[in-house]
């Protein structure tokens, strides 16, 4: 998974427009809004990074785009953008998480309780590891999401939206050199993911493949 070259264009739209923010906060609605769309694409990724996997991406978006809407005016510093609104899109993120867990938790509750409530289906989940039989991207997204938080968050930032290191590392307050080394180590643990998800799927495949052939050969010697 590599990051695309970046244009001087596409580094400048993460930088965040001194004037632009004061006349958000000075309760412009058009700024707001512009303020808003050229910084959504770095929000989604932090999104990506933190939300559960069931969650719905669009759903947290618009949630954290109304806490920007109500809240930008209390910025005091243009500088505070970026580390508030990471900051409100990690806690939606995580919010949405233990909402699910409190679900699922419910529900087991429920069906351990009641057991015949709930019709448990035993057939294996293979679609996280088959980019055959799915979108490559997403694919690729669930097994970051699997990843260390520390990892996700700036292999995200910098292979889906094509940040640069100096723009992570001032999103994230870590040092430039921090950010190199966790991409290159969640690069290298993604790649280890790949294969170790692509042979799982291979040696599924071949056990499946083994069992007809040996279903046909009994049905042979039973006739």
């Amino acid at each position: 998974m590599k990051a695309k070259p970046q244009s001087q264009a596409s580094v400048d739209r993460y930088r965040v427009d001194p004037a632009l923010v004061v006349r958000a906060t000075e309760g412009h609605a058009e700024a707001v809004q512009q303020l808003w769309q050229s910084h959504r694409r770095w929000v989604a990724a932090i999104v990506l990074a933190h939300m559960p996997r069931e969650a719905d991406l669009d759903d947290l978006l618009q949630d954290i785009a109304a806490t920007f809407v109500r809240s930008v005016q209390e910025l005091r510093t243009p500088g505070a953008l970026r580390p508030w609104l990471r900051t409100v899109a990690i806690n939606a993120a995580r919010a949405e998480g233990r909402k699910k867990t409190r679900r699922r938790n419910a529900l087991e509750s429920q069906a351990a309780t009641d057991p015949g409530t709930f019709q448990r289906d035993e057939t294996p989940d293979t679609t996280a590891a088959a980019p055959e039989s799915a979108d490559e991207a997403q694919w690729l997204l669930d097994l970051i999401a699997q990843m260390p938080e520390s990892y996700r968050e700036p292999l995200v930032l910098r292979c889906v939206r094509g940040m640069n290191y100096k723009a992570i590392s001032e999103l994230t307050g870590l040092p430039e050199t921090t950010i190199e080394t966790r991409i290159a180590r969640g690069r290298r643990m993604l790649r280890e993911r790949v294969a170790m998800e692509r042979d799982r799927k291979t040696g599924a495949a071949g056990a499946s493949q083994r069992g007809v052939r040996e279903s046909g050969a009994n049905g042979e010697v039973n006739e």
